[in-house]
């Protein structure tokens, strides 16, 4: 039976309330970090464990644009690299964000977006473009849906990755068409074959000019549309609205954020994302509210979300290294990343990464592990600056035990199985290893662990 089913949706998004059963402690904000970002190191750990959860909740939504000083920073970088022309190379500037940003959430919902409205630079070929569309997602990722809807529907990037910019009244092309409202508003089941056709009809004369968007008014179908039971001659602004404002929208979008930010399976009933849905309605489409509730909520913190997502390979790696204030060769990362199955700006095809289980196989299990392994051995590769021994000392651990208790809260949902414990502490003993002092081996072996691939 679905273990969602029986869910009281009214428990299910009350705010959480810790108990001697549930503490709020390092371990319960290592949770909210790795779920709303990437994973925190023990001093921001501390001090979202001295807040209330939901205060430790409200200041990571609250940071909705990047700070100016490392905007310039990470822009700088990114300018330097878009010199070169090269999607791949951009890759690794966005990995550097990953790494460093101060506004997690921010950050991580940049990442769903580009899984939601994925465009790939293997097709569109125009770095800046794909640029141009990270930084919009930035800008409006915990913004208005309405709004950013609207800006996607005119982005460069996606107008050459869904053929909108060859759309002309003509020939109307129908892929941005059915792909908006399939994958971006409402699902399937909730839009006819005429929809499809009309909607399309809305945005034809759309293109681009000098990289730039801009309307054809004479390639434009000035027509009456019939589009999900309304009559206009509607323009692609107008369309764009119909189908935000249909009644389904809400939940699937809500659906989507649960999966992304709660649990991969088994999938929610109706019933229990209704309260969200309502939230995401009644606040006009907003974003962040609704994320604040979900982040906030009984379910967030309950047996039914901790541990039950496999870590992508951006969270499981960019995760990992967050967690112990690392840093590395940013390309290496990038394009690594993108050999296990999550490059950045190539997702697979338009409807993004499977994630889940679709995540980890055998061959992308090794992947994970050998691709730690070249981070770790990588010049580039500190940790606060230091060695990974010095590191680690600073923070007054000294044994393989010490260390493994420090990494348990930060990087697993649960202590390791005590069997799994004692042969990594047996290994640890029996290792050659000289390189700081075998805590590298360690750590290697600790994050290839299957439980380290839960999130």
């Amino acid at each position: 039976m679905n273990s969602l089913e029986s869910v009281d949706p009214q428990w299910a998004w009350q705010p959480f309330q810790p108990s001697a059963d549930q503490p709020w402690d390092r371990r319960g904000a290592a949770h909210l970090y790795r779920r709303a970002g990437f994973g925190a190191d023990v001093s921001q750990l501390d001090r979202a464990a001295q807040l209330d959860p939901a205060e430790a909740v409200a200041q990571l939504v609250a940071q909705n644009q990047e700070t100016s000083e490392f905007r310039t920073v990470a822009d700088a970088l990114a300018k330097t690299v878009l010199a070169g022309g090269d999607p791949m190379t951009l890759s690794a500037a966005w990995v550097y964000r990953l790494l460093l940003t101060p506004t997690q959430l921010l950050e991580k919902a940049t990442l769903f977006w580009h899984g939601h409205f994925a465009t790939g630079a293997d097709k569109v070929k125009d770095a800046s473009m794909m640029w141009q569309q990270n930084r919009l997602l930035r800008q409006q990722a915990l913004g208005n849906f309405s709004e950013l809807v609207q800006a996607i529907a005119k982005d460069p990037a996606m107008l050459i990755y869904l053929d909108s910019a060859s759309n002309r009244k003509a020939h109307p092309n129908e892929n941005f068409a059915r792909e908006l409202m399939e994958l971006f508003c409402l699902g399937e089941g909730h839009y006819s074959e005429q929809d499809v056709q009309e909607l399309a009809r809305c945005f034809t004369g759309w293109e681009i000019k000098n990289d730039r968007f801009r309307k054809n008014r004479y390639q434009h179908d000035n027509g009456v549309k019939r589009l999900l039971g309304k009559e206009g001659a509607f323009d692609g602004e107008a369309a764009v609205e119909i189908v935000i404002d249909q009644p389904s929208m809400p939940l699937f979008l809500c659906r989507k954020w649960f999966r992304f930010f709660v649990c991969d399976e088994p999938a929610p009933p109706d019933k229990l994302l209704m309260p969200l849905a309502e939230t995401f309605r009644d606040r006009g489409y907003d974003i962040a509210p609704v994320l604040q509730k979900l982040f906030s909520s009984n379910l967030f913190f309950s047996s039914l979300s901790v541990g039950r997502k496999i870590k992508s390979p951006v969270e499981s790696l960019v995760g990992t290294l967050r967690s112990l204030q690392g840093t590395t060769n940013t390309e290496l990362l990038a394009r690594g990343l993108r050999d296990i199955g999550q490059g950045l700006f190539y997702p697979p095809n338009v409807k993004g990464w499977d994630g889940g289980r679709a995540w980890i196989n055998s061959s992308t299990l090794l992947g994970r592990a050998n691709l730690f392994q070249q981070v770790l051995n990588d010049s580039n590769t500190a940790f606060a600056g230091n060695s990974l021994q010095e590191y680690l000392g600073d923070q007054g651990i000294e044994t393989p035990q010490q260390a493994l208790q420090q990494w348990e809260t930060r990087l697993l949902p649960h202590p390791l199985p005590s069997p799994v414990r004692s042969r990594l502490l047996q290994s640890f003993a029996s290792g050659n290893s000289a390189e700081d002092g075998g805590f590298r081996d360690l750590l290697h072996q600790f994050v290839s662990l299957p439980e380290c691939q839960l999130g």
